[in-house]
């Protein structure tokens, strides 16, 4: 397969909606620490890619008819897991940048240390660190045979 540099391989790359891309670009480098990597569009910005280190990435789009917003439809869609290294510092951050705080941090019964916000927008957004090892099988899911 050949390599495409403006794309990253290997990773599901999201894509999310917002009314104002500029302002979701600023507002996602400021509170959540995303890095701006291109943006494209002539007049209003119409995309750009972002990255939160090297593992997660996410493109972000203008909203148009038949794709919006939270804040234009009402309802979340999704929810967006990033991984981070020092969680208790990244939740600091996202609240002091106005970051609606969803869940406290916490440690889920599968084994994770995490937090959930909601971004200007109301994308739900979790950052979560491994807090212990824990089977699937030890809080309750069903593996399925490989």
């Amino acid at each position: 397969m050949p390599t495409n540099r403006s794309v990253p391989a290997d990773i599901i790359l999201p894509h999310v909606t917002y009314q104002d891309v500029a302002a979701a670009i600023e507002w996602l480098t400021r509170a959540f620490g995303f890095t701006e990597h291109y943006r494209y569009g002539s007049g209003p910005v119409e995309g750009a890619q972002l990255r939160f280190g090297d593992a997660a990435w996410i493109m972000v789009n203008r909203a148009r008819p038949g794709r919006g917003s939270p804040a234009q439809t009402g309802c979340a869609t999704q929810s967006l897991t990033v991984f981070v290294p020092d969680v208790e510092a990244h939740f600091e951050r996202a609240k002091s940048a106005g970051a609606r705080i969803v869940e406290e941090p916490h440690e889920t019964i599968y084994g994770e240390w995490q937090y959930g916000a909601e971004d200007l927008e109301g994308h739900h957004w979790l950052f979560s660190r491994h807090a212990k090892d824990v089977g699937p099988e030890d809080w309750g899911a069903t593996v399925a045979e490989s």
